[in-house]
């Protein structure tokens, strides 16, 4: 897929130079957004004397990434299954019980359940 044409502004000229003057412009970095500093604070929670290769990081950010897409992709299913245009807490939490296992799905969904908790009464 090729990248959209931006539409830019013609240049002010400031000085008597024209042409393809880049000096002092930054190009602005692209960002790009990863779960990399919540598995670090995760990890500091648990193991706060244990460290986290750059490799190790980016395939629990891979991970994460990939458990995300399933669960969001049942719980697409499901709002479509039931004529529902909105994703809400219960196919999110139907989601978790269909793809993760046993007891994985529960401490999940009970984790599920007290975010939400604290949430709302925040």
């Amino acid at each position: 897929m090729a990248p959209k044409a931006e539409k830019r502004l013609p240049a002010a000229k400031s000085s008597g130079k024209e042409g393809g003057d880049k000096k002092g412009k930054k190009k602005a970095k692209k960002s790009v957004e990863t779960y990399k500093i919540y598995i670090f604070k995760v990890l500091k929670q648990v193991h706060p004397d244990i460290g986290i290769s750059s490799k190790a990081m980016s395939i629990m950010n891979s991970f994460i990434n990939d458990i995300f897409e399933k669960l969001a992709g049942e719980a697409a299913k499901l709002a479509r299954y039931n004529k529902k245009p909105t994703i809400t807490s219960r196919e999110i939490q139907t989601s978790v019980r269909l793809v993760l296992p046993g007891e994985l799905a529960k401490h999940a969904v009970s984790e599920g359940t007290k975010a939400v908790t604290k949430f709302t009464s925040s």
